[in-house]
């Protein structure tokens, strides 16, 4: 296979290739490296690179392959978000207010490596992973493949720009407050924030007070079906439980499905005032014609959002203020950071126990739109990626409500916890992608994947790359 094909050929067909013997894992890893070397200096994705190591791992896994052991990821490489955390390295959480190496791999990790994934490095976050932008002071600006005047989004901003730019086949992002979604969507890659306690956050607890969860960036539905068979707890079990078997949600990126409901928004969350650009809007709207061209019943619906994003908002200044807390140095943070930890101060415990209380209403109230529906449909973002240095030397409020601006589609549904997916939808005519959200029922990742795979048959995108990256 042509060494640019296999680059972009994504983690499921790699380990096929690998599997079969057509390609080796060592192989692959040495061609990961190489484009590293020759590109990640035009958008700075890796804050580290693993080289030695991961090729030392790429030689155990053709070893293994070679005595007949079968594992579904077997010397597929893969990146780490640099706010989870791999044995022998600092999380360096996009500061130098860290602290001494880690220990241990998060639980995350430790399936991946089970499953037989090879670490080929950790991928660059705004300070904090804050932002929907991905620029901090101690590693520098991350930019978009696409574009590189452009942020490739936040905070999983390296994993996105990374894998849009066939410098590794998937890179593992988490979601606070849209943090795989909005950099998918700015990158034209799949981006699947998944059930709350599907995927290992350990040794976190409930980060940012439940919001954030764990998952991955992808080329296709494929991947992300692959990568959660892999890593995720049996339903009704804890996160810490043995993964699953590798069977429902491959099977659910496989089925077509019958004939849905889906209910289409383009209402901006009450508490944001934002505005939908007209190419975004173009996006939903396509998106709506190709589901009915399908034989899907779609109709617009507004979801009752409440003020879900007043509460939301509310659980994530207070994390903030938590993880700057709990940083070695805190001293060391930007103003702009400190800023935040100030605003999360303001968040009292009793005020935030209002917050926590109030999920369970405001997820009936806003669910009630999937009572008549099997799915929702939303614009990804609200605009474009902004410019690189857009934001640069603002302050923590006025940042704030900048980006919400931007993406204000995404933290509300962290508030629920249910599964939401940025799906591709087309380029724009500045050339950057365009995408939508589609979001299902609590533990409902499996008709989320199944839809976004039928819109990956009928509409492909992995197939897209940006130009200066072939």
């Amino acid at each position: 296979m042509d060494a640019v094909e296999l680059a972009y050929a994504g983690i499921s067909r790699q380990a096929q290739l690998i599997a079969s013997g057509e390609v080796s894992s060592r192989e692959l890893v040495d061609l990961y490296l190489e484009r590293i070397e020759h590109l990640d200096g035009k958008l700075n994705c890796f804050r580290v690179v693993f080289g030695e190591r991961a090729r030392v791992e790429a030689d155990q896994a053709d070893g293994r392959r070679g005595a007949g052991d079968r594992r579904p990821l077997g010397g597929v490489p893969i990146a780490v978000k640099d706010d989870i955390d791999v044995a022998g390295e600092v999380t360096a959480f996009g500061t130098n207010a860290h602290g001494g190496p880690e220990q241990s791999d998060a639980e995350l990790v430790s399936r991946l490596r089970a499953a037989g994934a090879v670490v080929i490095g950790k991928t660059n976050v705004p300070e904090l992973t804050i932002w929907p932008f991905t620029e901090s002071a101690t590693f520098g600006v991350t930019r978009n493949p696409w574009d590189r005047q452009r942020a490739p989004g936040g905070s999983s901003g390296g994993s996105a720009a990374a894998v849009a730019a066939g410098l590794v086949g998937a890179a593992l992002g988490s979601d606070g407050m849209g943090s795989i979604r909005i950099p998918a969507a700015w990158c034209g890659l799949f981006g699947l924030k998944p059930q709350r306690d599907r995927v290992p956050v350990a040794p976190k607890r409930a980060p940012w007070h439940g919001l954030s969860v764990n998952g991955v960036l992808t080329r296709s539905v494929a991947d992300t079906a692959l990568f959660l068979d892999c890593v995720s707890a049996p339903a009704g079990s804890t996160q810490e439980a043995a993964p699953a078997p590798a069977i429902e949600f491959s099977r659910a990126a496989q089925t077509v499905p019958d004939r849905l409901r889906i209910a289409y928004s383009r209402r901006i969350p009450p508490g944001t005032v934002a505005r939908v650009e007209a190419e975004t809007v173009a996006a939903l709207e396509e998106t709506v014609e190709l589901l009915r061209s399908l034989g899907h019943e779609v109709e617009e619906r507004d979801p009752d959002y409440g003020m879900a994003a007043t509460a939301a908002v509310a659980r994530y200044l207070r994390g903030i203020h938590d993880d700057a807390r709990a940083m070695a140095h805190p001293e060391r943070l930007e103003r702009r950071s400190r800023g935040m930890a100030r605003l999360g101060a303001m968040v009292s415990p009793a005020l935030l126990e209002r917050a926590l209380a109030a999920e369970a209403s405001l997820a009936r109230r806003m669910n009630e739109v999937l009572e008549q529906h099997d799915l929702l449909l939303t614009p990804a973002t609200a605009t474009p990626p902004p410019r690189i240095g857009q934001l640069e030397g603002r302050g923590a409020l006025w940042t704030l409500n900048a980006v919400a601006a931007m993406v204000p589609f995404n933290g509300v549904w962290n508030m629920t916890g249910q599964p939401a997916a940025s799906v591709p939808a087309h380029l724009g005519s500045d050339g950057l992608p365009r995408a939508v959200q589609i979001v299902g029922r609590a533990n409902g990742e499996a008709a989320v994947l199944s839809l976004a795979a039928q819109i990956e048959a009928a509409r492909p995108w992995a197939q897209r790359r940006p130009a200066e990256f072939v």
